[in-house]
């Protein structure tokens, strides 16, 4: 074999590690916090219902043209809120699903894919479960508990546990539906298209990012936005990351009370700990390095919810996630690779969560703490103390679902 050949076989092994073949949990698990916690480092920390609020806002405003109101159709609104393009959280968002589409399209996972009827109602369902959820809760799953605790926030373990008994609930009801509920399961279709085809969109959509991101880095009027070039781009690696990995943290739920795998939940675990070490260095070391100028504010993502608002929140978010077939982020990323049942969940789930915040915000239900209590753990414990109740609690988790995988004690029975 020529040298030509071997490197050419050598560049197809590359590409199919990279964008073709699924990742090992563990991998992708250390790369989502790798890159939650350089996304915290350049500017905040990621999440998804800021960027589904954000596009649900948009949806509310966007009525007022049509049923003749200046404040939307609810009458929430008095002005347009920001921009999509320059809201943080939507830039999150789009540049997550770009990502995701991206992986879909090169490893040819990309098609349209319509459920049945029935999945169809249950998206609907879903998305209003999940916006009622992350209300509560002051996030979805990944802001409200994967980045809660990694943000060293109490409100991140509450969630925690609502989301366990949502998830089983969920579960519980998604096989009651198997046994009595025959309804709408015709309908679906998958429209797929040729690899050439689908190459050539994902290779547009890498375009259409990089000009994107060189758009933001030249404004030279607005710090803000320039630094959206960078939340963009490694919004877009987190989604392409999990999306190629199938990382779906409602499946490290559901899974070791299912079938009794704990692979993803074990994934989500060694993540959340990298990201919690992450974030205790750029909370606490790089400010005092910088003489004072926080890179990265202690409270960003500590919300006032901790108490019922993030266990009720947790909870009713854990059951929309089992109906959706998806948590917060694993919705976004199956967005991206075509799942229509998912684009359903979206628009409802935006809606409400837009809705909920709005009448939260204007009644300051969080800042008075009906919901519930502000509490970093730092600020009472010291970092080092709070680093090893994170490990501690991980690492109770995991002897859970660990025994549990062997004995089949927390199976839920069908």
């Amino acid at each position: 074999m020529s040298e030509e050949s071997i490197f050419k076989n050598k560049a197809k092994e590359l590409f199919s590690l990279f964008c073709e073949k699924e990742w090992n949990p563990y991998i992708t698990g250390v790369i989502v916090a790798f890159f939650s916690v350089m996304i915290m480092a350049w500017w905040r920390p990621w999440g998804a219902v800021g960027a589904i609020r954000s596009w649900g806002d948009w949806i509310m405003y966007g009525g007022a043209s049509i049923f003749g109101s200046e404040s939307g159709i609810f009458g929430f609104y008095d002005e347009a809120p920001r921009s999509i393009f320059v809201n943080s959280g939507s830039v999150i968002g789009l540049g997550f699903v770009a990502g995701a589409f991206i992986s879909a399209c090169l490893g040819k996972d990309f098609a349209l894919r319509i459920p049945p009827y029935r999945e169809m109602v249950k998206a609907v369902i879903a998305g209003i479960l999940m916006g009622i959820g992350a209300t509560l809760a002051g996030g979805c799953n990944v802001g409200g508990f994967y980045n809660a605790i990694g943000n060293l926030a109490a409100n991140g373990f509450t969630m925690m546990i609502g989301l366990v008994f949502g998830v089983i609930l969920g579960l519980k009801c998604l096989y009651l539906e198997m046994e009595y509920i025959t309804w709408g399961e015709g309908g679906s279709k998958t429209f797929s298209f040729s690899p050439r085809t689908v190459y050539i969109m994902g290779a547009v959509c890498i375009v259409a990012l990089i000009a994107a991101a060189y758009s933001y880095a030249a404004n030279e009027e607005s710090d803000y936005i320039a630094s959206l070039s960078g939340i963009l781009l490694i919004a877009a690696a987190l989604g392409y990351a999990m999306q190629r990995g199938r990382w779906c943290m409602v499946q490290g739920f559901r899974e070791p009370h299912m079938t009794g795998d704990c692979t993803l939940a074990k994934s989500v675990m060694l993540s959340i700990v990298i990201v919690a070490i992450g974030a205790a260095v750029l909370k606490y070391a790089v400010p005092m390095r910088a003489e004072g100028e926080a890179v990265l504010a202690p409270l960003n993502y500590v919300r006032g919810t901790f108490g019922w608002g993030s266990l009720v929140g947790g909870f009713v978010f854990g059951l929309g996630a089992m109906f959706a077939g998806g948590c917060g982020s694993g919705t976004l990323w199956r967005v991206g690779e075509g799942q229509v049942k998912l684009m359903i969940v979206v628009p409802f789930f935006g809606i409400v969560s837009s809705i909920m915040t709005a009448w939260f915000r204007d009644n300051d239900f969080e800042a008075d703490g009906v919901l519930g209590s502000y509490v970093y753990l730092p600020d009472t414990l010291g970092y080092g103390l709070t680093l090893l109740i994170v490990a501690v609690v991980m690492a109770g988790w995991y002897l859970l679902v660990t025994w549990n995988e062997e004995s089949n004690k927390l199976i839920v029975p069908m």
